[in-house]
């Protein structure tokens, strides 16, 4: 059966993105260093376009979350910060559902149709799995959309990307998510760089 799951980097002191983050300023001050690790794994770079790159435990885990997803949902505010900086074609290649309080036709891109959804979570979930082909639905952020999905008991796994970096300020993943959410080690893959944290919520 296929799953829902998140995929995010992380600071150390639990930010997702720096302050000031916007359309001008995607991940906000600083929040680039979230992501640093992956510009050099193979499978990014394949997905972006200039291929080469690295191999080795953090490209297996990219692959996996690329292979999984066969349809994504996102909230306005990280599509608004993603339109004008992803490359043609972008590096979903599947559906992607926008969370958005303003209708607007679907943008249609090479390999990726961004679909907008004014009914709300459950609508953009249901949408999403009926195009994913069996395969899992990824909600790709932002933080209030993952938080939103978490406190519905939507969420079946949350993977984070553990970045020994401090931003000390800017968006936390976890403020506003209910306490009671149980979350249960599932895999733990380690680099000097990152360390990749899954878990599985447990309703």
């Amino acid at each position: 059966m296929s799953k829902v799951f998140a995929s995010l980097g992380i600071s150390l002191d639990g930010y997702v993105a720096g302050p000031h983050a916007g359309p001008d300023n995607p991940l906000g001050d600083g929040g680039e260093r979230l992501h640093a690790w992956l510009y050099g794994v193979e499978a990014w770079r394949n997905r972006q376009g200039p291929g080469g790159g690295e191999t080795g435990r953090s490209g297996l885990v990219v692959a996996e979350t690329f292979d999984r997803a066969g349809a994504y949902v996102m909230g306005r505010r990280m599509f608004d910060e993603g339109e004008r900086a992803w490359p043609e074609p972008p590096p979903f290649r599947a559906p992607v559902f926008v969370l958005t309080t303003s209708a607007r036709d679907a943008w249609v891109r090479e390999g990726t149709v961004f679909t907008y959804v004014t009914e709300g979570i459950h609508a953009a979930l249901d949408q999403a799995r009926a195009v994913a082909h069996g395969k899992d639905v990824q909600i790709s952020g932002g933080a209030h959309t993952v938080r939103e999905y978490l406190n519905a008991g939507l969420v079946d796994e949350l993977e984070l990307h553990l970045v020994p970096v401090l931003l000390g300020d800017g968006l936390r993943l976890f403020d506003g998510v209910d306490p009671a959410l149980r979350l249960v080690k599932d895999r733990v893959v380690d680099t000097p760089d990152v360390t990749h944290l899954r878990y599985r919520t447990v309703r």
